[in-house]
C-alpha cells in the first residue's frame, strides 16, 4: 500500500503536469499577442515555389499575399512532400506524416495485398494498382462510384479514406467539437476524412477535369473558373453558411481549400483559349503570361477572403497558412527534357515481366511482382542510367532509409526512380512541366503563416510541410500528438511563432 506521503508526491506531480499542458495550451490560445485563434484557412496553391511567392511579395506590394507577408512569416526553405504529389502533399499538411506513416505514395499506386476493381472471389493472389484520380468518378463527377474502387483484403471496395492509415486535424479538430470544411479538385479527395471518414463536416469536391463536358485543365482560364467554386464556397463558410450558402451552420475552425490555376499555368505547352504557353521564362522565374494570369486570378481569390474575413471580425482571430501541396519541374525552360516513358523501356527488357506497377511522372515508383528481383532491376536502371535519364535509384538500404522496408510494407514501392532535374517520363507534348518528383523544384513550396498579430519575418532555415498540422492544431489549443503521424514522425511545430519565439 502506498504511504500518504508518496500518494501526495504522485498528486502533485499529476497536478504539476496538468498545470504545464493547462499554461502551454493557454499561451498558444492567446497567441499571438493577445490574438485568440479560433479558425485556421488553410490553402494549397498547388505548384507554387517559394520562389513564385517571394517574386510576388517584392514586385507586386498592392497583392493578397503582400499584405499576409506584412504581418506573417514566410519560410523559403520550405519542402513538400517526397513524392510530390498532390495525394501525399495534402496529406503531409493534414496528417503531419510522409508516406511512411500514411501509406500514401501517389493518387495511382500499388497494394501487394489489394485486388482489382470488380474482384469477387478474393482467393487468389493479390496485388493491384490503386488508383484515386478523376478516373472513379461517377456519371455525374460529383461523387465515387464504388465499382471502380480497388478490392481490399476483406473483398470490400478500398474508398480513399480508408486507404489512410493515420487520422487528420480535421478528425482531431471535430472530436473537439467544432466544425470542419475542406474544398478540392477531385471526389477522391474525400480522403481528408480519414479512417474514421468523417472527419470533414462540409466537403465540396467540384470535379476539374470535367467542366460542362470539358476539361478545365486545358486553359488556366477554365482552371480559375473552376477554382472561383471553391472560392465561393470558401467565403460561404467564412460568412458561417454551408459551402452552398443556404443554411447558417457556423464558421468552421479548420476549413480551406486548393487552387490549381497555378499549376496548370507552369504545365501547359499551349494554353487552349489564350494560345499561347505557359511555364516560365527563364531560370530566375519569371512568369509567361499564361502564368501570370493563375497567379493574378488566384491572388484576387485571396483579396476576397481577406476582405470576407474583415468584414465578418474574423480577421485578427484567423490563422492564415498559405502553402502547396507540390512545387513543379522545371522552373528553367531550357531544362525540360521528355524522353518517353520508363515503362515502355522496362517493358523492352528481359526483366518485363517482373514489373507489377510503374507511376511515372517526373518519377517513377516501381512495384515488382516477385521482389527477389529488386536488385537486378536495380541494376538494370543504373547501367542505362545515362541512355535513360536518370539521376539516382533508390532501392534496398537507400530506400529504407526513408521509407518502409517493401518486404513488410503493402504499399511502399520496391525501387523509386530520380530522373535528371527537368525530365519528365513522357513523350506526350501536352505538357512542359510535371511533378511529382524529389528535385527542388518539385518540392521547394511557398510556405506564409499570417495573422494580425505576428511580426514580419523570413525563416531561410529548413522546414518541412508536415509541420503544417501540429502547427494548426497548437494554434487552436489542441494537442498536436493526438495526430498519429505527429507521434511516429515526431513532427513538431514550426518555428517562429511562439511568443518565445522573438529574435
Amino acid at each position: 500500500m502506498m504511504s500518504r506521503l508518496t500518494t501526495l508526491a504522485a498528486s502533485a506531480f499529476v497536478f504539476a503536469l496538468s498545470a504545464s499542458a493547462a499554461n502551454a495550451q493557454s499561451q498558444f490560445r492567446h497567441w499571438p499577442h493577445g490574438s485568440e485563434i479560433r479558425h485556421v484557412l488553410l490553402i494549397s496553391i498547388d505548384g507554387m515555389h517559394a520562389l513564385d511567392l517571394e517574386r510576388q511579395v517584392q514586385l507586386h506590394p498592392e497583392s493578397a499575399l503582400a499584405e499576409l507577408s506584412r504581418h506573417g512569416v514566410r519560410y523559403t526553405a520550405a519542402s513538400s512532400s517526397r513524392p510530390s504529389d498532390s495525394f501525399p502533399g495534402l496529406l503531409a499538411m493534414v496528417t503531419g506524416g510522409s508516406p511512411a506513416s500514411t501509406g500514401v505514395f501517389y493518387d495511382d499506386s500499388y497494394d501487394r495485398g489489394f485486388f482489382p476493381p470488380g474482384t469477387t472471389n478474393c482467393s487468389g493472389a493479390p496485388g493491384a494498382e490503386v488508383v484515386f484520380d478523376e478516373s472513379i468518378d461517377d456519371a455525374t463527377h460529383l461523387a465515387i462510384n464504388p465499382a471502380l474502387l480497388p478490392i481490399g483484403p476483406d473483398c470490400k471496395p478500398v474508398y480513399p479514406h480508408q486507404f489512410l492509415k493515420v487520422n487528420t486535424v480535421f478528425e482531431v479538430v471535430k472530436r473537439s467539437g467544432r466544425r470542419t470544411a475542406w474544398a478540392d479538385k477531385h471526389p477522391a479527395y474525400e480522403l481528408v476524412n480519414g479512417p474514421s471518414g468523417k472527419g470533414v463536416d462540409d466537403l465540396y469536391t467540384p470535379e476539374i477535369t470535367i467542366v460542362d463536358g470539358a476539361d478545365a485543365t486545358t486553359s488556366v482560364v477554365t482552371t480559375a473558373d473552376n477554382d472561383a467554386l471553391k472560392v465561393e464556397a470558401v467565403i460561404n463558410q467564412l460568412k458561417g453558411r454551408e459551402h452552398t450558402g443556404t443554411r447558417y451552420v457556423g464558421v468552421p475552425a479548420v476549413l480551406g481549400m486548393n487552387f490549381q490555376a497555378v499549376s496548370v499555368g507552369q504545365k501547359l505547352a499551349m494554353d487552349a483559349l489564350k494560345a499561347q504557353a505557359g511555364g516560365y521564362k527563364d531560370a530566375d522565374g519569371t512568369p509567361s503570361a499564361v502564368l501570370a494570369y493563375g497567379l493574378e486570378r488566384t491572388d484576387a481569390a485571396l483579396a476576397r477572403m481577406i476582405a470576407t474575413l474583415k468584414s465578418t471580425g474574423l480577421y485578427d482571430s484567423t490563422l492564415v497558412i498559405v502553402s502547396a501541396k507540390h512545387g513543379q519541374s522545371p522552373i528553367d525552360p531550357a531544362r525540360s527534357s521528355k524522353p518517353g516513358k520508363l515503362s515502355q523501356k522496362l517493358a523492352a527488357t528481359p526483366l518485363a515481366s517482373a514489373i507489377a506497377q510503374v507511376t511515372e511522372d517526373d518519377v517513377a515508383l516501381i512495384w515488382l511482382k516477385d521482389s527477389s528481383k529488386t536488385k537486378a532491376v536495380a541494376d538494370l536502371l543504373r547501367a542505362n542510367q545515362s541512355a535513360w535519364n536518370i539521376q539516382d535509384v533508390l532501392s534496398g538500404p537507400t530506400l529504407t532509409l526513408r521509407f518502409n522496408d517493401p518486404a513488410r510494407d503493402t504499399r511502399t514501392p520496391d525501387i523509386i526512380v530520380l530522373p535528371n532535374p527537368g525530365t519528365i517520363f513522357t513523350s506526350s507534348g501536352k505538357k512542359i512541366a510535371e511533378h511529382g518528383g524529389f528535385s527542388d523544384a518539385d518540392t521547394n513550396v511557398a510556405l506564409l503563416v499570417s495573422n494580425p498579430g505576428l511580426p514580419v519575418r523570413v525563416i531561410k532555415s529548413a522546414v518541412q510541410t508536415t509541420q503544417i498540422a501540429p502547427t494548426i492544431l497548437e494554434a487552436l489549443g489542441l494537442e498536436p500528438r493526438e495526430l498519429t503521424a505527429v507521434r511516429r514522425e515526431h513532427t513538431t511545430v514550426l518555428p517562429g511563432l511562439r511568443l518565445d519565439d522573438a529574435e
